[in-house]
């Protein structure tokens, strides 16, 4: 086990670890001042693919936490990532919003309807019957799957919402073929990010608020992996999973130096 004056450089999980609800955590702020004033490597990761790290910047920075957009990763980003390590200046037809489509365009693919490389599901709150079915004759046809995270319901403030996962599951029905899912649990997703900083899982860390998400793809990516009790996981949970965290602690505040 890793002692934490090792580490080097940061990965953090954003709900749940920095903020609730649109609420910094306590810490939170404090932590990535103090990683900006040091200038240590981090990104804040997340699983959500609907939105730009310019509208995830600004909703931090409203929220009382500084952090730039250059310092967030996306689903979006992993998953374009992955796609043009693939097949550079390839195309896709694209379910999903703004984060995800520019996130392709940025590492220049083409979105088309017309026998498209990939087909490439994401988050997006309007899903069509019109565009899924076009996804399922356009993968039958010999499209590659991909999805930008396996999350099957998503918060809202009336309930639960279905989300990538639940459709990817509708498509894998009709198509009888499963997507490759780029983001968390997916160790993919961490490696890219550390890729993006230029950092190696020797020296880096990973904090988050889930045993199924962020600490096994962690673990499967080498990192120090750090659980904090702010969001999903408690001790009940905790004990469900045959593996363990490097550390727990109460919440990012721990951290602090």
């Amino acid at each position: 086990m890793r002692d934490r004056s090792e580490i080097t450089s940061w990965l953090t999980d954003m709900d749940g670890v920095l903020v609730h609800e649109n609420t910094p955590l306590p810490g939170a702020a404090d932590l990535i001042a103090h990683w900006t004033a040091t200038d240590t490597p981090f990104l804040v990761l997340t699983n959500n693919s609907i939105f730009t790290p310019r509208d995830l910047a600004a909703r931090l920075r409203a929220s009382g936490l500084n952090v730039p957009e250059d310092r967030i990763w996306t689903s979006a980003l992993a998953t374009a990532d992955f796609c043009a390590s693939q097949i550079p200046g390839g195309s896709a037809f694209v379910i999903g919003e703004a984060g995800i489509t520019t996130a392709l365009h940025e590492v220049g693919f083409i979105m088309t309807e017309t026998s498209p490389d990939y087909v490439v599901v994401g988050e997006t709150r309007n899903y069509s019957f019109e565009a899924i079915t076009r996804a399922i004759r356009l993968i039958n046809s010999g499209s590659r799957f991909i999805a930008t995270n396996p999350d099957a319901t998503g918060p809202s403030a009336d309930g639960v919402l279905p989300a990538t996962g639940a459709v990817t599951a509708l498509i894998s029905k009709a198509t009888g073929r499963e997507p490759y899912v780029v983001g968390k649990p997916n160790p993919m997703m961490f490696r890219s990010a550390m890729n993006r900083i230029g950092a190696h899982s020797e020296s880096t860390a990973m904090i988050g608020d889930r045993m199924d998400t962020d600490i096994v793809a962690g673990i499967e990516a080498g990192l120090h992996t750090v659980l904090v009790l702010t969001g999903i996981a408690d001790q009940r949970e905790i004990e469900k999973y045959p593996f363990r965290p490097d550390e727990i602690l109460s919440g990012v505040h721990e951290l602090l130096p």
